[in-house]
């Protein structure tokens, strides 16, 4: 007789224990096997990322002053120490000992270089820059002003300051505790642009300049020139004659400019009620209607100054230096009639500028190779309120180019061209209601833009 078999019991289910710590190894591995390739792959990139931003930081108060340190020697200094250390391997390889004293004396050398870069400075440091905006061949100066904050006196000392292209250096003199030196620079400000003046910085080292410590005492300054303008009439009369606040056809119930008469709809400003029209009106028809006024918009005045950057637009460089010397002047002359300026000039667009900061944009520009056509686009999109425009173009620049170019403001913009072309006899052309100045220099430029021209 056969003993029936029982079958075997079901494993027990793991405990709590067990499930945290598969459940830890699944998270740990992405998955599991399950997941694709791919995936596994990326979350293991991601798990060595982290881990390698974390030792990073870990690391950062080790690292930061061995770079600091690393970064005092010069690339000589660096030379000396691999031929210090081939010399060593050179002789320790071929038991030459002269090789074996170079490596030594080489290393000797590295080391008492290094030691004249131990200690801190206690300076204080102070430049100004007056005036920090100045016009072409006018003055401007840097005054440095040091003062020797630590108890022990400081030794001669050079002070570096980059001044426009060029590095000035004041020689520093012993100073005690206490004691202070000024000395002032004069600025080259003959053309236009933008010179960084600063920092000053102070450098340590060996006469050998194996290595090198700088240290930074001031922030960079830039020293803005601005071209040359002349002066002009107000942009009110001639050519621009409708710059001052002119009406649209923009209806509006709150305005200066007086359009018309309607009646009375819900909501209207019961203030504009035209009570003489509302009883006339009223008595005629015998019901109670009222009528109230209706205005157009005025806008305030607001001026786009273009010039052209493109390379291919000029002959020379002088002629772009005359046409931002055109820009700056119209720009300068609508500041003074408190009017809202807005300028472009290759890559370069600032919109409601500052009085103080309005021709900074003429001391950046260059030549370039931004189109005309992209230029004018971008400062219409800057600046949408603009009344009217002024273009400054070189003699290569065709008719139309400049057609298309003014096709991106809208049809009420008032845009004026102006053509600098040396040598040429001042003139003007109307074209499909484009005015085209031309003039032969930057004096020419008042008697055009009055209208004083045939």
């Amino acid at each position: 007789m056969t003993t029936p078999t029982t079958p075997e019991s079901p494993a027990a289910p793991p405990d709590g224990r067990a499930q945290r710590l598969m459940s830890r190894l699944s998270a740990r591995h992405g998955g599991g096997e399950g997941r694709p390739l791919a995936d596994r792959v990326r979350s293991y990139a991601a798990t060595a990322g982290d881990t390698l931003v974390e030792w990073r930081r870990l690391a950062q108060p080790v690292l930061g002053p061995v770079a600091a340190v690393l970064g005092c020697v010069s690339p000589l200094g660096w030379l000396v120490a691999a031929a210090a250390l081939g010399s060593w391997f050179v002789g320790w390889t071929l038991g030459w000992q002269e090789f074996m004293y170079a490596a030594a004396g080489m290393l000797v050398l590295l080391a008492l270089s290094s030691l004249l870069t131990i200690g801190r400075m206690s300076l204080e440091v102070r430049t100004r820059l007056e005036p920090q905006r100045v016009t072409a061949g006018d003055g401007a100066a840097v005054e440095v002003w040091v003062r020797n904050t630590g108890r022990a006196p400081l030794l001669p000392l050079p002070l570096d300051m980059p001044t426009g292209q060029t590095v000035t250096r004041f020689n520093l003199p012993a100073l005690v505790s206490g004691s202070e030196f000024e000395d002032v620079v004069v600025m080259p400000t003959q053309r236009r642009g933008v010179f960084v003046v600063g920092p000053a910085t102070t450098l340590r080292g060996d006469p050998f300049g194996l290595v090198r410590r700088q240290v930074t005492w001031t922030d960079a300054v830039e020293l803005f020139v601005h071209p040359r303008t002349v002066f002009l009439d107000s942009l009110g009369t001639g050519l621009l004659k409708d710059l001052e606040g002119r009406s649209t056809n923009d209806v509006s119930m709150s305005d200066l400019a007086f359009h018309t008469l309607r009646e009375y709809a819900p909501g209207d400003d019961r203030r504009h009620i035209h009570w003489l029209s509302s009883a006339r009106l009223s008595g005629a028809s015998g019901s109670a209607q009222f009528m109230v006024r209706q205005f157009l918009d005025t806008r305030r005045s607001h001026l786009g100054v273009v010039v052209d950057c493109d390379q291919a637009a000029w002959l020379d460089e002088d002629e772009f230096e005359t046409a931002v010397s055109v820009g700056a002047s119209v720009a300068a002359r609508s500041l003074l009639d408190e009017m809202d300026v807005s300028e472009a000039s290759g890559p370069f667009v600032l919109t409601r500028p500052q009085r103080h900061a309005a021709l900074d944009l003429f001391s950046r520009v260059r030549t370039g190779s931004e189109a005309l056509e992209s230029v004018v686009a971008r400062l219409a999109r800057a600046a949408p309120t603009i009344s009217a425009a002024v273009i400054v173009t070189g003699p290569l620049t065709s008719f139309q180019v400049l057609r298309r170019a003014v096709s991106a403001f809208s049809p009420d913009v008032n845009v004026v061209g102006i053509r600098v072309e040396h040598g040429a006899a001042a003139g003007l052309q109307r074209s499909g209601g484009l005015s085209i100045l031309t003039i032969g220099s930057l004096g020419d430029l008042p008697r055009a833009l009055s209208g004083r021209l045939t």
